[in-house]
C-alpha cells in the first residue's frame, strides 16, 4: 500500500514538473514572439529614421544651394544685362550666356560668340561692371550651334534677362536648346524659359 502511494507521489510530481517545465517551454515561445516582433519594431523605426535623416538631408543641401545662389545675387550690385552689355562693348558678336560666379569672385562669365564662329568667355566684375579678362573657349562647334539656334530670334540674351527680371534678381541665362529653343534664365526665385521670338516668360516646369 505504501509503495502504490509512493509511486502516485512521484508519478504526481513527475506530471507537475512536466506541466512546469511544458509552462516554461510556452513562455519561452512566447518571449521569443515577442523579442521577434521588438526587433522587427526597431528595424522599421531605424529604417524610419535614415529615411527621414536622407531626406532631411536633401532638403538642406536644396536650402543651402538656394541661400548661396541669393547671397551671390544679393552681392552683385550689376545686373546680368549690364554685365551682358559690358561683355558685347568689350568683345562684339553674340551673347549666349552669363552666369554668376559663386566661388566668391563676384564675377559674371558672359559666353560671346564672335562672328567668325569663334567663343569667348568675359569676365565682368558683379561690383563695378569692368572687364576682368576675356579668352577664347575651345568648344567653336557648340558656339556655332548656338548661333544656328538664334538664327531668326527677336529676343537677344540682354533682352531676356531684363523679361525674366520680373521673375527675380536673375543670375544665370543659357540657350536651352533640348525642346522648342528658348533662353533658359535662373532667378532667386525660381527657372523660367523666354520665348525667342515674343519675349515671354514662363516658369520652366521641366525642373
Amino acid at each position: 500500500m505504501k509503495r502504490n502511494i509512493v509511486i502516485a507521489t512521484v508519478a504526481a510530481a513527475a506530471l507537475i514538473g512536466g506541466g512546469t517545465v511544458a509552462a516554461y517551454a510556452a513562455a519561452g515561445d512566447d518571449d521569443g514572439a515577442a523579442t521577434q516582433r521588438q526587433s522587427s519594431v526597431r528595424i522599421a523605426d531605424d529604417r524610419d529614421d535614415s529615411a527621414e535623416d536622407a531626406a532631411e538631408n536633401r532638403a538642406d543641401d536644396r536650402d543651402d544651394d538656394s541661400v548661396e545662389v541669393r547671397s551671390d545675387a544679393a552681392g552683385a550690385k550689376v545686373t546680368a544685362a549690364d554685365a551682358i552689355a559690358a561683355a558685347l562693348k568689350h568683345t562684339p558678336g553674340t551673347a549666349v550666356g552669363a552666369d554668376l560666379d559663386d566661388d566668391g569672385s563676384r564675377a559674371w562669365e558672359v559666353s560671346v560668340v564672335k562672328a567668325d564662329g569663334t567663343d569667348h568667355d568675359v569676365r565682368v566684375s558683379a561690383s563695378d561692371g569692368k572687364v576682368l579678362g576675356a579668352h577664347r573657349d575651345d568648344d567653336d562647334d557648340d558656339a556655332r550651334e548656338d548661333l544656328a539656334a538664334l538664327k531668326g530670334a527677336d529676343v537677344d540674351a540682354r533682352e531676356a534677362a531684363v523679361a525674366a527680371a520680373a521673375k527675380g534678381t536673375v543670375t544665370d541665362v543659357d540657350l536651352d536648346d533640348d525642346g522648342p529653343a528658348a533662353w533658359s534664365v535662373e532667378t532667386t526665385k525660381g527657372e523660367w524659359k523666354v520665348d525667342l521670338r515674343t519675349g515671354k516668360v514662363t516658369q520652366d516646369l521641366d525642373d
